[in-house]
């Protein structure tokens, strides 16, 4: 592990949703609401963590929608609640950039591709790449970051993306986001 960076609001910090703020379903997609359960402390780590970075940004691959198991309104619906639980507690998401369509083309928005964080930077243009960090639990997440110069940070648990993560740089391994947030104050 290369040592951690000194993090200030100069740094944005980009989070990947499932896995890293909720529950993921192995093998299904978070469809609606009543399925979207908070990690333990993610929420409290994203409050936490405000108070370090100058930009957080969330940007999730959301297939379900491209494949018809879920609608747009679905999803924006699970975003509404997540940003308003969040206001509610103290805290912000500056922006959710979501990637919907069912198939991971060239030009799609879906990670490993940059679409989303290019989305993030029109909209924010002091996002600087090489002061970001990707917070996912996935090798995409990782990818994402590693192809963009951002640290990057995976959050264990797949058991496959475990495996997979020792053949391509990672900055940092963690069980949690909320780990992550407590190594990062206590820096």
């Amino acid at each position: 592990m290369m040592q951690l960076p000194k993090f200030d609001k100069s740094w944005t910090l980009f989070l990947d949703r499932d896995g890293v703020i909720n529950r993921r379903h192995p093998g299904a997609y978070i469809t609606n609401l009543d399925e979207f359960d908070y990690l333990p402390g993610s929420l409290n780590a994203i409050i936490k963590l405000n108070k370090i970075f100058n930009r957080i940004i969330i940007v999730t691959n959301q297939k379900g929608v491209g494949k018809g198991l879920m609608t747009q309104a679905d999803l924006d619906l699970i975003h509404e609640y997540m940003l308003r639980d969040l206001k509610n507690k103290g805290g912000k998401v500056d922006a959710v950039y979501t990637a919907t369509a069912a198939k991971l083309m060239p030009e799609s928005l879906h990670k490993p591709n940059p679409g989303m964080a290019l989305k993030a930077k029109a909209a924010f243009p002091e996002i600087d790449f090489k002061k970001s960090i990707i917070v996912g639990d996935s090798i995409s997440d990782m990818e994402f970051g590693f192809g963009l110069g951002m640290w990057t940070v995976l959050i264990e648990g797949k058991k496959e993306e475990n495996a997979a993560a020792a053949a391509i740089r990672v900055d940092q391994k963690m069980p949690s986001l909320a780990a992550w947030a407590n190594t990062v104050l206590s820096s």
